[in-house]
Protein backbone atom coordinates (compact mmCIF):
# COMPACT_ATOMS: atom_id res chain seq x y z
CA UNK A 1 0.00 0.00 0.00
CA UNK A 2 1.09 3.38 -0.63
CA UNK A 3 2.59 5.68 1.95
CA UNK A 4 2.46 9.90 1.84
CA UNK A 5 5.92 11.01 -0.43
CA UNK A 6 8.71 10.25 2.18
CA UNK A 7 10.01 14.05 0.97
CA UNK A 8 6.61 15.46 2.65
CA UNK A 9 6.39 14.47 6.74
CA UNK A 10 3.22 16.65 6.84
CA UNK A 11 0.18 15.30 5.52
CA UNK A 12 -1.37 18.58 4.64
CA UNK A 13 1.80 19.91 2.57
CA UNK A 14 1.89 19.50 -1.31
CA UNK A 15 5.01 18.16 -2.72
CA UNK A 16 7.65 19.98 -4.44
CA UNK A 17 6.60 21.68 -7.26
CA UNK A 18 8.74 20.20 -9.79
CA UNK A 19 7.53 16.81 -8.80
CA UNK A 20 3.42 17.64 -8.44
CA UNK A 21 3.31 20.12 -11.59
CA UNK A 22 2.16 22.87 -9.35
CA UNK A 23 3.61 25.13 -7.07
CA UNK A 24 1.61 25.61 -4.58
CA UNK A 25 2.43 29.06 -3.78
CA UNK A 26 0.52 30.16 -7.10
CA UNK A 27 -2.85 29.48 -5.42
CA UNK A 28 -4.04 27.89 -8.82
CA UNK A 29 -7.92 27.32 -8.42
CA UNK A 30 -8.15 23.16 -9.00
CA UNK A 31 -12.31 23.77 -9.06
CA UNK A 32 -13.51 21.17 -11.28
CA UNK A 33 -10.66 19.52 -12.29
CA UNK A 34 -10.76 15.77 -12.65
CA UNK A 35 -9.53 13.56 -9.61
CA UNK A 36 -7.83 10.07 -10.91
CA UNK A 37 -6.99 6.95 -8.00
CA UNK A 38 -3.62 4.99 -9.13
CA UNK A 39 -6.47 2.52 -10.22
CA UNK A 40 -9.02 5.16 -11.57
CA UNK A 41 -11.03 8.06 -11.65
CA UNK A 42 -13.41 8.94 -8.41
CA UNK A 43 -14.63 12.82 -8.60
CA UNK A 44 -13.64 16.11 -9.40
CA UNK A 45 -12.12 18.88 -6.92
CA UNK A 46 -15.38 20.56 -4.89
CA UNK A 47 -12.65 22.67 -3.07
CA UNK A 48 -9.07 22.98 -2.86
CA UNK A 49 -6.83 25.00 0.10
CA UNK A 50 -2.58 26.29 -0.46
CA UNK A 51 -2.29 27.03 3.44
CA UNK A 52 1.03 26.05 5.03
CA UNK A 53 0.54 23.10 6.70
CA UNK A 54 -2.99 22.76 5.94
CA UNK A 55 -3.22 22.40 2.37
CA UNK A 56 -6.42 19.40 1.36
CA UNK A 57 -8.64 19.35 -1.62
CA UNK A 58 -11.94 18.15 -1.28
CA UNK A 59 -13.73 15.92 -3.84
CA UNK A 60 -17.73 15.61 -5.02
CA UNK A 61 -16.94 11.77 -5.92
CA UNK A 62 -20.47 12.06 -7.80
CA UNK A 63 -21.63 8.24 -8.48
CA UNK A 64 -18.71 6.48 -7.33
CA UNK A 65 -19.66 6.50 -3.25
CA UNK A 66 -23.07 7.76 -3.66
CA UNK A 67 -22.60 11.40 -4.14
CA UNK A 68 -20.42 11.99 -1.61
CA UNK A 69 -17.24 14.42 -0.64
CA UNK A 70 -13.89 13.17 0.41
CA UNK A 71 -11.31 15.52 2.18
CA UNK A 72 -7.85 14.51 0.88
CA UNK A 73 -4.73 15.85 2.32
CA UNK A 74 -2.59 17.66 0.00
CA UNK A 75 0.46 14.76 0.59
CA UNK A 76 -1.79 12.48 -1.14
CA UNK A 77 -1.44 14.38 -4.26
CA UNK A 78 1.10 12.55 -6.77
CA UNK A 79 0.89 15.00 -9.54
CA UNK A 80 -1.75 17.79 -11.33
CA UNK A 81 -1.68 18.05 -14.93
CA UNK A 82 -2.79 21.71 -16.11
CA UNK A 83 -3.29 20.59 -20.03
CA UNK A 84 -5.65 17.79 -19.12
CA UNK A 85 -6.93 19.29 -15.82
CA UNK A 86 -6.25 16.32 -14.09
CA UNK A 87 -5.06 15.91 -10.13
CA UNK A 88 -3.45 12.33 -9.64
CA UNK A 89 -3.22 10.70 -6.49
CA UNK A 90 -0.99 8.26 -5.11
CA UNK A 91 -3.74 6.48 -3.06
CA UNK A 92 -5.72 3.56 -4.32
CA UNK A 93 -9.73 4.00 -4.83
CA UNK A 94 -10.44 1.48 -2.07
CA UNK A 95 -8.63 3.50 0.87
CA UNK A 96 -9.78 6.96 -0.40
CA UNK A 97 -13.28 5.16 0.52
CA UNK A 98 -12.51 3.73 3.77
CA UNK A 99 -10.96 7.49 5.06
CA UNK A 100 -13.19 9.01 7.77
CA UNK A 101 -16.57 10.18 6.30
CA UNK A 102 -16.42 13.71 5.26
CA UNK A 103 -18.09 16.13 7.55
CA UNK A 104 -19.88 19.00 6.07
CA UNK A 105 -19.85 20.56 9.26
CA UNK A 106 -16.42 20.22 10.81
CA UNK A 107 -14.26 19.44 8.17
CA UNK A 108 -12.03 22.37 8.65
CA UNK A 109 -11.88 22.03 12.02
CA UNK A 110 -8.94 20.96 13.22
CA UNK A 111 -9.84 17.25 15.16
CA UNK A 112 -11.12 15.70 12.23
CA UNK A 113 -8.19 17.13 9.91
CA UNK A 114 -5.86 15.22 11.82
CA UNK A 115 -7.84 12.35 11.72
CA UNK A 116 -7.88 12.43 8.39
CA UNK A 117 -3.90 13.45 8.29
CA UNK A 118 -3.51 10.03 11.15
CA UNK A 119 -5.22 7.97 8.48
CA UNK A 120 -3.43 8.68 5.56
CA UNK A 121 -0.30 8.93 6.94
CA UNK A 122 -0.98 5.33 8.34
CA UNK A 123 -0.76 6.06 12.02
CA UNK A 124 -4.78 5.80 12.36
CA UNK A 125 -5.37 2.66 11.20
Amino acid sequence: MARMNRTTMDPYTYGDADTIGVDATRNLDLTGFSVEATDGGIGKVDEATYETSKSYIVVDTGPWIFGKKVLLPAGVVERVDLDSETVFLNRMKDEIKKAPEFDEATYRDEPYRSQVGDYYSGTGR
